[in-house]
């Protein structure tokens, strides 16, 4: 069962791969500027630079949807059902839009499995769903991901828009012929997007990879990966910053995590009771669910957000950390799924969301809104949809060049957009309740 959950997930990454990263290599392949095996080979190895370069905030506001006992759970068995129900969801409904080949988000597909499993615990242990479920962390997350398709539609039709004002070059708004290649400058252009989505793409949605891959390794092997190997844990120091989060954890206290994080500081300040790194993992997780309240509540004062940013920082390298393995499995993984199933999303972005074909210049707007847009929500820790960014902004300039959008392709998206997190919430949610 360890080995089938550990295949699970790097089949998803593949997936993600063929699903997500296929938007990269889109334009450059419909244009004809470069040939697909050498397309997807360039794109693979930006992806594997922006994972090694990228951070890991982003990984770590996926695991931080999940409740700490789901994780590490206390009987300090292995987190198969969460796994399984996990990448089960998440793959199944994956592939079943890329079947159909609609451009729909593996980020939205994990993000409702993660939901959905969280949800599956209250109901589980008959608890509260404010008790089990960080709603502030899933808005917080669910707002970038509403927020940057529209942002993503806005931006490359105005892009598009001013490139056509400011550029005369028949060529850059010419849908591509078949085997033929576009002039040099146009190419060089959609090149440099290409590359600049690609590392974008391996800069956030490389780090939701990583964060699937760790919330595996320390879901099957807590002693090993539970905390930070190259940031020993010191017990004392880690009781100190406790019992300072205390009174500000029992202040505030929105979301109903008051009893664990409580529980959590008292058993951290026993350090000389025995106690297993899944068991540390889980204490500090509990406290920095309570100190994300403290930030989130309008109710308490700066200094005291100061202390709960300063606190959370501090605690945060002890249990968020990702082995260099992880990082290059990852990019691998994205990178082999992209050779493999590019094709489907491909001509859906080409030729289906539009009534006209896509032209250079449309692909190279979209392109660059999304590299940026993708980029800054890298930078700033939050999750957004390669997928959505850029299928909105193709759109975008479609509308911006008055040629149209093919309605019936767009109801498709938004279907599958509307239906992802429901599916994926209701689907995880009773996988991980029957699971256990």
């Amino acid at each position: 069962m360890l080995a089938i959950c550990f295949l699970l997930v790097c089949i998803f990454e593949f997936a993600n791969g063929f699903h997500d990263t296929a938007n990269a290599v889109a334009t450059v392949i419909y244009t004809n500027s470069l040939k697909p095996r050498v397309a997807v080979i360039w794109s693979g190895l930006m992806n594997l630079l922006g994972v090694l370069l990228g951070g890991i905030a982003v990984a770590y506001a996926l695991v931080e949807l999940l409740p700490p006992d789901v994780l590490t759970p206390p009987n300090g068995n292995p987190a198969v059902p969460m796994l399984v129900a996990l990448f089960g969801t998440a793959l199944a409904w994956n592939l079943c839009t890329w079947w159909f080949g609609i451009p729909n988000s593996s980020s939205h597909c994990t993000i409702g499995a993660l939901i959905g499993i969280a949800i599956g615990d209250s109901f589980l242990h008959a608890r509260d769903l404010g008790h089990s479920v960080d709603w502030g962390q899933i808005w917080k997350v669910l707002r970038a991901l509403a927020i940057s398709p529209l942002l993503g539609f806005f931006l490359a039709g105005l892009l598009y828009l001013l490139i056509r004002f400011a550029v005369r070059m028949p060529a850059l708004f010419t849908p591509p012929k078949p085997d033929e290649s576009p002039n040099p400058i146009v190419r060089a252009l959609l090149i440099l997007t290409c590359t600049s989505v690609s590392f974008s793409h391996g800069s956030n949605d490389g780090q939701k990879s990583i964060g699937l891959i760790m919330l595996t390794i320390i879901g099957l092997m807590p002693a090993s990966y539970a905390m930070n190997p190259d940031h020993p844990t010191d017990r004392a120091a880690l009781a100190q910053m406790a019992q300072e989060a205390r009174p500000l954890i029992a202040q505030y206290d929105r979301y109903s995590f008051k009893p664990d994080a409580l529980a959590s500081i008292d058993r951290l300040k026993m350090v000389t009771t025995p106690a297993t790194p899944a068991q540390i993992r889980g204490d500090v997780y509990e406290i920095l669910s309570g100190l994300r309240d403290v930030s989130a509540n309008p109710a308490s004062s700066s200094q005291e957000k100061q202390t709960s940013t300063r606190l959370a920082k501090a605690l945060r390298p002890t249990v968020e950390y990702a082995p260099y393995w992880v990082r290059v499995l990852s990019a691998l993984c994205l990178g082999v799924g992209t050779m493999v199933g590019y094709r489907r999303i491909v001509k859906t972005l080409g030729e289906g969301i539009g009534k006209q074909h896509l032209t250079p210049a449309q692909g190279a707007a979209s392109e660059l809104v999304g590299a940026g847009l993708i980029a800054s929500a890298g930078y700033t820790g939050l999750p957004v949809s390669t997928t959505h960014i850029i299928t909105s902004g193709v759109a975008g300039t479609m509308v911006a060049a008055g040629s149209g959008i093919n309605m019936r392709m767009l109801a498709k998206i938004a279907l599958a957009w509307l239906l992802t997190l429901p599916v994926t919430i209701t689907v995880s949610a009773c996988a991980f309740y029957l699971l256990n």
